[in-house]
């Protein structure tokens, strides 16, 4: 199964889709010398259009600036100056009419049906509630606050090199542990998904593309599809 990751950033999603079962493919605007997996720098929404047809299912986290808490603190000036590209995200995405994710911050315009992860649900010791929208049904599980313990916050200015790149701050490998991420440095950490969520999310997919069986296996049984079923 191929799954396309738009928007991949240093590839926090696309190692839960790949733990999941997928052969990940990431495009983003910017370089990623660290992404995991195979990477095509360039333009995602142009990428989507024209390759989007090649792939079994297709995960997209366009930039959430615009609609996160710490943006708005500063005013509708600054929300104005980082795009909007959800909506157009969506269009393209239903257009190929493949099994998709949308992933988002809260108080993103996501469906109504988008499900909230949270690092609780998984043993993380990371909060970072998460939307993700589906054109699947996806079980909402339940946060697990009380019995997290101590919550490390990842997050800050993600810009540039700076402290959170693991040469002068302290808390670098905190955060790798804290996010089940050991490959990136701070200023991506700052801004990726917790793997976890995507694998939960990426279980499913494969579920619905494999309708239980697999190419390993033709349907017959296997002990990667007995895995997909007992998630």
């Amino acid at each position: 199964m191929r799954l396309l990751d738009l928007f991949c950033g240093a590839g926090g999603a696309g190692m839960g889709y790949s733990r999941a079962g997928f052969e990940v493919v990431g495009v983003d605007i910017a370089p990623q010398p660290r992404y995991p997996f195979t990477f095509v720098q360039g333009d995602a929404l142009a990428y989507l259009a024209e390759h989007g047809h090649e792939f079994d299912a297709i995960h997209a986290s366009p930039p959430c600036q615009r609609f996160s808490t710490m943006t708005k603190r500063h005013g509708d000036a600054q929300v104005e100056t980082h795009p909007d590209l959800v909506e157009p995200t969506r269009a393209l995405l239903v257009q190929t009419g493949l099994p998709y994710v949308i992933e988002n911050v809260p108080g993103a315009p996501l469906d109504a049906s988008a499900i909230t992860l949270c690092g609780s649900m998984f043993g993380l010791r990371v909060r970072r509630h998460r939307l993700f929208e589906s054109n699947l049904p996806m079980p909402q599980p339940e946060c697990d606050h009380a019995g997290q313990g101590p919550v490390v916050g990842v997050y800050g200015h993600a810009g540039g090199s700076s402290k959170r790149d693991g040469k002068a701050f302290s808390g670098t490998d905190t955060w790798r542990e804290a996010m089940g991420i050991d490959w990136m440095v701070g200023r991506e950490l700052a801004e990726a998904i917790p793997p976890a969520y995507s694998e939960y999310v990426g279980l499913r997919l494969a579920l619905h593309l494999d309708q239980y069986g697999c190419a390993n296996c033709n349907g017959d049984g296997c002990e990667r599809c007995y895995h997909l079923a007992a998630a």
